[in-house]
């Protein structure tokens, strides 16, 4: 048996010694086993009764021939035939191995029309792998369906198939690596959705890799990091929800059931940081005492539908750390702000000290 890889010569000998020896014991035992050997395979090759066929790997289809006696039959540039009558021996030559060059060689001696001596030899060709067609490539479930994911792959020897998923996540069903052709999850959750890496390997070579890409739809899961704000009249705030959702849902904001869109009393702004992930927020613009209240964060897909609530309450003094902080007024024509305060408060400081200084 012959295990190469491609782009090598390979020699299959048949020494017809060795096949009658085996063949005919009893016989041979009384007789001069290299010349009468040597006469007999002498003999076929004038009978035109020598030659070397190819059968496939699992002989399931009629045998090629190669050649007859010491002629090629075959006419490829690849093949090469050589006999020694010397030692009655055939050696065929095969360069640059390709894979249909894989099989069974047989050479075959008729001693008599119904007396026929073979032997034979296996050519098996190592290739890499080769992921098939047929393997899954991109896969879309709803939350809690069964998934299956499938690879296979070509080459030899017959390649393993593992399964990893990106940054070494673990599995849905336990542990980093999963062995075999076919992935299993009996209820998939969104936390499942991700890069699946289909690999395979036989020794030969890098080995084969697919990604594969699972989507996982889901209905929307609204969060609010700050549900409770306080600002000053006249003052700008700004509220937030976190929609996670797949596929993307529709965003409204709503205050007393009433749908808000964009005017001069609010800004609504959408940020999607991934698929899945929405950053939703509406600016409450120079806020009157009317836009005090509960507003509603409402994200819907054609899975369900989830809101959130943020109050924003009023305080006597403008929240300083609020990033969106209206500017000065002075400016801008709005109420007195965190900076005219802090005037203001100078100059009380400063007139007073002056009263204390100055007393006619």
């Amino acid at each position: 048996m012959w295990n190469v890889d491609t782009a090598v010569i390979v020699p299959i000998v048949v020494t017809a010694n060795g096949l009658i020896a085996k063949s005919l014991d009893e016989h041979l035992m009384r007789l001069s086993l290299g010349g009468w050997i040597k006469g007999l395979i002498q003999k076929a090759v004038l009978l035109d009764t020598a030659r070397i066929v190819k059968y496939d790997s699992y002989k399931t289809v009629e045998s090629i021939p190669l050649s007859t006696n010491a002629g090629l039959i075959i006419k490829d540039s690849r093949f090469s035939l050589r006999f020694d009558d010397a030692t009655a021996t055939y050696t065929l030559s095969i360069k640059d191995i390709q894979e249909n060059d894989a099989g069974w060689y047989q050479c075959q001696v008729l001693m008599s029309v119904s007396n026929k001596i073979t032997a034979e030899v296996e050519l098996q060709v190592r290739r890499p792998p080769i992921i098939s067609d047929n393997s899954t490539r991109s896969i879309v479930a709803n939350e809690g369906e069964s998934v299956q994911m499938e690879c296979y792959a070509g080459g030899f020897p017959p390649p393993k198939i593992s399964w990893r998923r990106e940054n070494n996540a673990i599995l849905p069903t336990g542990g980093s690596i999963y062995r075999g052709n076919i992935l299993k999850i009996a209820t998939v959750h969104k936390e499942d959705r991700g890069t699946y890496y289909c690999v395979a390997e036989n020794g030969v070579g890098k080995g084969a890799r697919r990604n594969i890409n699972l989507e996982v739809e889901f209905a929307p899961v609204v969060t609010v990091p700050r549900p409770r704000l306080a600002q000053a009249l006249q003052y700008d705030m700004d509220l937030e929800c976190h929609v996670e959702a797949y596929p993307p849902p529709a965003i409204t904001w709503l205050k007393d059931e009433i749908q808000l869109s964009n005017n001069q009393h609010y800004r609504i702004s959408h940020f999607a940081t991934a698929d899945e992930f929405t950053d939703t927020t509406i600016r409450v613009i120079t806020i009157e005492k009317r836009q005090y209240g509960l507003f509603k964060c409402k994200a819907q897909n054609k899975l369900g539908t989830d809101e959130g609530q943020v109050e924003l309450v009023e305080s006597p003094m403008p929240d300083i750390n609020y990033p969106g902080l209206r500017p000065d007024p002075l400016v801008s024509g709005s109420a007195i702000n965190t900076k005219t305060l802090h005037i203001l408060y100078l100059f009380s400081i400063s007139v007073y000290f002056t009263d204390l200084i100055y007393d006619p």
